[in-house]
């Protein structure tokens, strides 16, 4: 069954040639150039992707986006922003708001390619194991605890120093990825590739984003980590030799 995917862009050019290109590689497409008439056929036809333009007339793609999320009809569509403004706050706002990606204007037709079929991956992933048991999971046989950190894969949740706190499926994830090489550093590449299904060498923001919402949810002091470290030049690692949290 042909996936669709829908585009709300709104430079006719650029929409006309993503619809072009979305169709000649086999799926179906629904177009729009503004936020309202995008939110509407997100509602009508609950497409597998969403391709969402950051600056859009009449609703931006920030508002959409969030309005995508709270409505449980849209809240788990994979959403790929793509926009010309390519500064860290602007995707800090993006991921904030819920965003699965962020693509700068102008890109490779092939990079989006790549993104496009790395979100469908992580999406069916994410749909195949609220459906299973955890021991059929991919997490079977896996480190899902090690000292204050557990991570319960049916919910998307870790349990933190004895307290629940709910993540996004990306940001479990990652935390997950870390996890199985606690106390190890962990480079960007194989995070990208593990998390995201895809290996750009380039523009490695999502992951410094991911990581600074990490921060927020599980450290003391997101501006000084004691847990989730950044070893610079090198990656990330997860540190958790700590047992009292101060």
């Amino acid at each position: 069954m042909r996936r669709l995917v829908l585009v709300v862009e709104s430079d006719n050019d650029l929409c006309e040639v993503l619809v072009y290109e979305l169709t000649k590689s086999g799926f179906n497409v629904q177009k729009a150039n503004d936020g309202i008439k995008g939110e509407a056929l997100a509602l009508q036809y609950f497409p597998d992707l969403i391709i969402l333009d950051l600056i859009l007339p009449n609703v931006d793609g920030l508002t959409l986006c969030q309005r995508l999320r709270r409505d449980q009809r849209t809240s788990l569509i994979p959403i790929i922003f793509i926009s010309e403004l390519d500064s860290l706050k602007d995707k800090v706002k993006a991921f904030n708001a819920g965003a699965d990606d962020y693509i700068t204007k102008p890109f490779y037709l092939k990079e989006l390619h790549v993104r496009i079929k790395a979100s469908l991956l992580r999406f069916d992933r994410s749909e195949a194991r609220k459906k299973q048991q955890q021991l059929h999971s991919k997490y079977y046989g896996e480190i899902l605890n090690h000292g204050p950190l557990t991570l319960i894969p049916d919910r998307f949740e870790a349990i933190w120093f004895e307290s629940p706190v709910r993540l996004t499926f990306l940001e479990f994830e990652l935390l997950y990825c870390l996890l199985q090489r606690h106390g190890q550093t962990v480079s960007p590449s194989l995070i990208l590739k593990e998390v995201w299904w895809y290996e750009p060498a380039e523009n490695i923001d999502i992951i410094r984003t991911h990581i600074r919402r990490l921060r927020t949810k599980l450290e003391p002091n997101p501006r000084k980590p004691k847990y989730i470290k950044s070893v610079y030049g090198d990656g990330y690692c997860l540190e958790l030799s700590f047992t009292v949290r101060k």
